[in-house]
Parts: structure tokens; C-alpha cells; sequence
């Protein structure tokens, strides 16, 4: 008899779970998830597609493109989604791409993202360099020279990166056209080349941004100093934006939010889907020590799956909950 009745609650646990997904919003229906080039954008992409699974989608592997080809792939439906738009950096690239009439957009995946320029802490208080505009003196900007041309080195942006245009625009607008030199490439490995010339005592002129591993390397206020802007100067779709914070400080970029942005058509019809990108939060500082995991080494596929379900293990509760919720729209 007992066994019987043990039978019978198997055998209508696995008739529950096969109807439940059965009935998943995602059945049948494959996604394709897009990211920029930068392997550090993995974990809040991987993240994302964790809730889709959960709601019964099949997911394939990210595919790595530049952000404005992206954006133009996730408007035309070639690709579904990207978890990667900064906001306002990419305005231009968002609206070249259709903007809101083609592109789903609700909710703010990561808050507080913020970047700038900085250099060594050391060159900082020895000239008293505290604003970019100072580099317009030839001398000071000799301090910076890499190469023997008499002009600072500055570590920027990769070619087709949101803050190519901006860092370009800036140079142009606070006249250092003369005295600096924006270097572009593999931002990993120039970075890499100015940590070293950190670790050497040599000073240093930088781009970077948060979430990312550097500032946990060359810590702000510690090893490095940011530099401030002269006044508020952005290029296209970000012209009126006004940089200064509350506080006066102005550091040349307007604090941005990372958002999860979708094909709009094919949002509109899973709407289980929209709701759980509107639904996502990532804290900055979660982004910022699983970056730093994969500088440390840790930066295999198999890692920073780990790294994910390691999150999810951790924010259980959450997690589930934004899956429920969504599961509850209709």
C-alpha cells in the first residue's frame, strides 16, 4: 500500500513538472543573445539568459560584436537581446539604430556606472594636477609622454566604443589637441602597459570606467586621482548634458545606467520575457569583484559560469522572484 501511494505522488510530481514546463511562456522559441567584444560583459549577459532559461526559452551562446553593429543586429531581429547599453554613452548608437520604435528598453539593469579620466596619485599632488585642462601646458603634459614626442599618452577607447566619440569630442573641446594624444587599440592591453608603468613609478594618464576591474587594481584615492573637466562638453545625442554632479565636481561624464535592451516587436510578443528585463538588478559593486575574479585569472567559460551560479545561489530569493513575477504577466 505504501509503495503504492509513493508511486502514485512520483508519478504526479513528474505529471506536474512536465505541464508546468509545458506551459512555460519560452517553449519552442530560441533566443539569440548579443554582447560587445569585452569578455567582462559576459557575467551580467550570462546572468540574463539564466532568468530566460527559467522561463522555458532556448538560448544560444552570445554572440561578440562591436556596440554599434549590436544595437543595428538586436533593431533588425537579428539578434534578440543585449545587457549592455549604457545610458546616455551609447544614445547616439541607440537611436541610429531606430531608438525606441525599434528597440524594448524599461528598467535599469545596473545603476551608478560611472568614468573618467585619471592619473597617478604621486604626478597628482607633486604638480597639483587636479583638471584635464591642465594638460594644455606643454610641460605638464611632457609628464605623460610614453613615446619621446613631447605629448601626454593618453590610455583610451577601443575604435567603435561610446567613449571614442566622447574622449575625441573632449580633447577637441578643451584644446588639448596639441599636447595629447588619445592612443587607441586592445584597451586590455593597453592597460596593461600603464599598470606596468605604474608598478615602475612612471606616471600615468588613463580612461576607464565602472563596473570594471582596474579601479579595484589602481584604487582612487589611493594609487590614482581622477581628473576633472573644465566644463560639461558631450558630442551628438548627449550635447545638453549637463556632467557636474550635486556636489560641483565634474568629471566630464554623466553617471550612466546599464540597461537590458530588446527587439522591440519581439518583446511585445513575450511579454514574460520584457517583463523579466525590466525586472533585473545587478549591483555595480557584484560586477566589479567578478571582473576583478577574471583579472585575477579566474576568466574561463567554465569560471564564470561558476561565477554565475554562484550569484544565483546567493540572491536565491531574488532571483526567483523575478522569474515568478514574470511568469505572472499575461
Amino acid at each position: 500500500m505504501q509503495r503504492t501511494t509513493i508511486l502514485a505522488a512520483t508519478l504526479a510530481t513528474l505529471v506536474t513538472t512536465s505541464t508546468l514546463a509545458a506551459d512555460l511562456p519560452g517553449k519552442g522559441i530560441t533566443i539569440q543573445p548579443v554582447q560587445g567584444t569585452l569578455a567582462e560583459e559576459t557575467f551580467q549577459t550570462l546572468l540574463v539568459i539564466r532568468g530566460l532559461e527559467k522561463l522555458g526559452y532556448t538560448v544560444n551562446k552570445p554572440s561578440e560584436v562591436d556596440p554599434n553593429v549590436a544595437y543595428l543586429s538586436v533593431a533588425s531581429g537579428d539578434a534578440t537581446f543585449m545587457a549592455t547599453n549604457w545610458q546616455p554613452l551609447h544614445d547616439d548608437m541607440y537611436e541610429s539604430a531606430g531608438g525606441d520604435k525599434k528597440l524594448y528598453r524599461k528598467g535599469n539593469y545596473v545603476e551608478d556606472a560611472a568614468q573618467g579620466y585619471l592619473i597617478d596619485k604621486k604626478t597628482a599632488e607633486k604638480y597639483q594636477i587636479t583638471n584635464i585642462a591642465q594638460l594644455k601646458d606643454p610641460k605638464i603634459a611632457k609628464l605623460f609622454d610614453t613615446n619621446g614626442d613631447g605629448k601626454a599618452d593618453l590610455t583610451g577607447c577601443n575604435p567603435g566604443w561610446g567613449c571614442e566619440a566622447v574622449i575625441n569630442h573632449q580633447i577637441k573641446a578643451y584644446n588639448l589637441s596639441n599636447t595629447v594624444i588619445h592612443n587607441q587599440g586592445n584597451y586590455a592591453a593597453l592597460i596593461a602597459d600603464t599598470i606596468a608603468r605604474h608598478k615602475q613609478g612612471k606616471p600615468i594618464l588613463y580612461y576607464t570606467w565602472t563596473p570594471y576591474w582596474v579601479s579595484d587594481v589602481m584604487v582612487p584615492g589611493k594609487d590614482v586621482q581622477w581628473l576633472q573637466v573644465p566644463f560639461s562638453s558631450m558630442p551628438g545625442a548627449q550635447k545638453d548634458v549637463d556632467t557636474k554632479l550635486p556636489n560641483g565636481a565634474n568629471y566630464g561624464f554623466p553617471v550612466n545606467t546599464m540597461n537590458i535592451v530588446a527587439n522591440k516587436a519581439w518583446a511585445q510578443k513575450n511579454p514574460q520575457a520584457a517583463a523579466l528585463f525590466s525586472l533585473m538588478k545587478l549591483p555595480l559593486a557584484d560586477i566589479n569583484a567578478q571582473n576583478t575574479m577574471m583579472h585575477n585569472g579566474s576568466a574561463s567559460e567554465a569560471d564564470i559560469q561558476e561565477h554565475v551560479d554562484s550569484w544565483i545561489k546567493a540572491h536565491q530569493p531574488q532571483f526567483e522572484g523575478w522569474v515568478k513575477q514574470a511568469l505572472d504577466v499575461k
